[in-house]
């Protein structure tokens, strides 16, 4: 009865702040059940005998245990400051301060652009001030605790500085709908490739020789479009391994990372296999501990990521992301005009477009995000799947098998997870699922 007689924009303001901590919650139990694997799976399952040895799995183990732990403590600030500033009337104080600042730069009030491109300023400012000490502390920390962090502090800093000021221009844009959708993936995937991401990292061609041939015969024999290969230094900053393509139409590139290639690992060349003056124990460790992928395991990899452009998956998650922008922006259209939305957030006179567009997406379709989130992750895991079988069919279903194994020893990756915690993360199957999907064919 008593929250019947409250008032509409009290009961969506109380709804809001419920939800959000109801999220939270559950995401913070679902973590506590992964933290509880990583604390009592302390030895290395049977399944995984032949797969992993003692010394990775520890390291593994308390790399993510560390990541687990620090994303309970800061998952913990961030939602006790969203509260805080929903609570104190944080969103209005802020417009109110643009306007003032626009104000003194000559902008009548009238000049909503003027005042709104001033609120998302500040906004990014404030949210990267406050989140680049928890930044600092996951990469200078715990990344370089665990041997991955190769990053200087300047560089870190000026790359935040970049991807906050770039989020800040992509939410301007995400007002016009149909525009949006193409204008974000020149900005995400041709500039920044082409001439944000060189700026920190050294992108080389690939030399010529039995890899790039292999790789070349491997997409034309599928049609892919492939136009350039390159190599990223990105052992300067980071030992994770990766690899991706990018592009449009006919002019598909690929980029694999150099801790990705076995002959390219900076961690190979500070241990050159048979130096002289090393006994066999220590040659036998140095083996033992190189990092990336032979050519066969990285054709396999490729192999892999092209099935996810053979098999249409970027088309359709494209159309799955146009289709949801068309649908929000609807529904949009119908809330912007309900004027108990923005007094419920402090905005009892004005109802500006920035802060409509923040109200509904951030807010009100909360749930409506947590729902397609899960979707669109069962549908990843299930891309995956065939992204693999697509590589088995080329053959490479016993260089995938032992490239996923290497991966996941390079990247410190965990192979046991709590199936809660596991359904609703991960958009990747496990690594235990996957191996056992190509161990069939592996034997064939």
């Amino acid at each position: 009865m008593l929250w019947a007689e409250l008032p509409v924009e009290k009961r969506i303001f109380c709804s809001v702040l419920l939800f959000s901590w109801a999220v939270y919650l559950w995401e913070a139990f679902l973590a506590r059940r992964q933290r509880k694997v990583y604390r009592t799976t302390t030895h290395v399952p049977w399944e995984l005998g032949q797969i992993m040895d003692s010394e990775t799995f520890e390291k593994s183990r308390l790399y993510q245990l560390d990541k687990s732990t620090f994303s309970f403590w800061s998952g913990l600030y961030s939602e006790l400051e969203g509260t805080l500033i929903l609570l104190c009337g944080g969103i209005p104080f802020l417009w109110n301060v643009s306007g003032q600042i626009s104000g003194r730069a000559g902008f009548e009030p009238e000049y909503e652009i003027a005042q709104s491109l001033v609120f998302l300023l500040l906004a990014t400012l404030f949210s990267a001030v406050t989140g680049l000490p928890w930044s600092l502390y996951n990469t200078f920390v715990i990344e370089e605790k665990h041997g991955f962090n190769q990053q200087f502090l300047a560089i870190r800093f000026l790359m935040t500085s970049c991807i906050a000021l770039s989020a800040m221009f992509l939410i301007i844009d995400f007002s016009v709908p149909g525009f949006n959708t193409c204008v974000s993936l020149q900005v995400l995937v041709t500039i920044y490739a082409d001439y944000i991401a060189p700026l920190f990292d050294k992108f080389i061609p690939l030399p010529e020789g039995e890899l790039k041939q292999a790789i070349e015969m491997m997409a034309k024999s599928i049609d892919f479009p492939l136009t350039k290969v390159y190599v990223v230094e990105g052992s300067k900053r980071s030992s994770h391994s990766n690899a991706y393509f990018y592009g449009f139409f006919k002019n598909k590139r690929i980029v694999l990372f150099d801790t990705l290639l076995e002959d390219y690992s900076a961690l190979n060349k500070e241990h050159p296999e048979g130096e002289d003056g090393e006994d066999d124990d220590t040659k036998s460790k140095v083996k033992n501990k190189k990092q990336g992928c032979k050519n066969e395991e990285v054709l396999a990899v490729l192999g892999h990521e092209l099935g996810h452009w053979k098999l249409g998956h970027t088309i359709k998650n494209i159309v799955i992301s146009q289709m949801n922008s068309f649908l929000c922006f609807f529904l949009f259209a119908v809330l912007i005009g309900q004027k108990e939305l923005f007094a419920a957030f402090g905005f009892y006179e004005t109802q500006p477009t920035l802060i409509g567009l923040m109200i509904v997406f951030q807010f009100i379709f909360s749930p409506y995000n947590e729902i397609l989130s899960f979707c669109l992750t069962v549908l990843s895991r299930r891309f995956e799947f065939q992204a693999d079988a697509f590589a088995k069919e080329l053959g490479k279903a016993k260089d995938l098998y032992s490239a996923l194994i290497k991966l996941n020893k390079d990247n410190l990756g965990f192979p046991v997870s709590d199936w809660i915690f596991s359904m609703w993360h991960y958009s990747h199957p496990p690594l235990l699922e996957r191996l056992q999907a190509l161990k069939d064919a592996k034997q064939d």
